[in-house]
């Protein structure tokens, strides 16, 4: 990538700070098509369970309201009635307000972005630059906007169209039909119809909430420099650094925590993952791994070591070799005792190394010890 240097290249996945500043400042994972969805799906429940409910209601309301007695015009009660009448017609429209309430937050609640976010309703500037505007209109996430609207019409149309052809001989037949069966037909078909326009927007959104979890896991990646400022500024308050240190202990046993402490060096991805090793001269017959972690316990070993002053060195490849290939209190496999021992060669001048100014060699990792983060052999 032209101007771009490797450091600077987004290859990394965000870190759980990085996540949880993003959530704060209103980028979390969502879809309109799974809340459009959802709504859908409520209407068409409800319509099923409460929709004949709601007619017959409507029905004797109007029965009543056509059909006057001596007795309502000599004893007129226009709250009475209202509040009779007006209970009566509220009770299955609450049930649909409530279904509709819980499907709005049904929605955030699966894709795990419930939470008030203040600073998501601030002033933000650059969302009035036009610029910004058009490059969302033409860019790629207008594009694939573009895409849903169109896919949304040719799926829902294919449907609609499909439901009129059923449904036609109904639809013809309603004119020669009672009142009352008309109204059961024509709510049939409402119902069949919303339920199975519900059941291709549910298609719509299994396709969508997976386009927006790349695109924001896409959007939130991070350079290796990033990750680098941000341990550096985590690293520097006094607090954290003790709260790192009380994890780290918690995490390891007192055999692991003495283990890292008689390390020779530890090798880290940066962050997924790192693995300590001891070697003496004379006493170890080859490297051996004393400790080994992924995730937090890698934080833990990492946060030790400083603590004891063990050399930390970043070696992604390597790190991720040895610690899908060997255990903790076995020596390294053999295919890496070349890089391993470049390594300790470079560690044990470290001091003249540092005054010298000189960088950690490089070394290669034998292609049958490739691994990705998920320990799947990389080609």
């Amino acid at each position: 990538m032209s101007g771009t240097t490797e450091k600077d290249q987004k290859t990394e996945l965000p870190t759980p700070k990085k996540l949880a500043d993003s959530a704060r400042e209103g980028d979390v994972l969502q879809s309109r098509e799974l809340a459009t969805a959802l709504m859908m799906l409520v209407a068409a429940g409800w319509l099923v369970a409460a929709g004949g409910w709601f007619v017959r209601t409507v029905g004797e309301l109007v029965s009543r309201g056509l059909t006057l007695d001596r007795g309502d015009i000599t004893d007129f009660s226009p709250g009475e009635a209202l509040l009779r009448n007006g209970t009566e017609v509220l009770l299955p429209l609450a049930s649909l307000f409530a279904a509709a309430l819980l499907a709005a937050f049904a929605g955030p609640a699966l894709l795990g972005s419930m939470g008030w976010r203040g600073k998501a309703l601030g002033f933000k500037g650059n969302r009035m630059n036009p610029m910004s505007g058009l490059k969302r209109m033409f860019g790629m996430q207008g594009a694939t906007e573009l895409g849903k609207a169109l896919a949304k019409v040719l799926l829902l149309g294919a449907i609609g169209y499909w439901l009129v052809a059923k449904n036609l001989p109904a639809i013809l037949h309603m004119a020669s039909s009672d009142l009352h069966s008309a109204i059961g037909l024509a709510g049939q078909a409402v119902a069949q119809s919303v339920l199975v326009m519900a059941g291709g927007l549910v298609v719509i959104a299994l396709i969508d909430v997976p386009t927006q979890w790349l695109q924001r896991r896409k959007r939130l990646m991070m350079s290796k420099q990033e990750i680098k400022e941000e341990m550096r500024q985590s690293d520097g308050a006094p607090e954290l650094k003790q709260a790192q240190r009380q994890r780290a202990h918690e995490m390891l046993s007192g055999s692991a925590r003495k283990a890292v402490s008689e390390a020779t060096v530890i090798l880290t991805n940066p962050t997924h993952f790192s693995v300590a090793l001891r070697y003496r001269p004379g006493i170890d017959a080859a490297p051996v791994v004393v400790a080994r972690g992924r995730g937090e316990v890698a934080l833990a070993i990492r946060e030790l070591a400083r603590g004891t002053d063990v050399p930390i060195l970043e070696y992604p490849q390597l790190a991720r070799a040895i610690y899908f290939t060997a255990r903790a209190g076995r020596v390294i496999p053999e295919e890496l005792f070349v890089a391993v021992a470049t390594i300790l060669a470079f560690v044990f001048r470290l001091e003249r190394a540092v005054a010298e100014g000189l960088a950690q060699p490089d070394i290669e990792v034998p292609e049958t010890h490739r691994f990705d983060a998920d320990g799947r052999k990389q080609a």
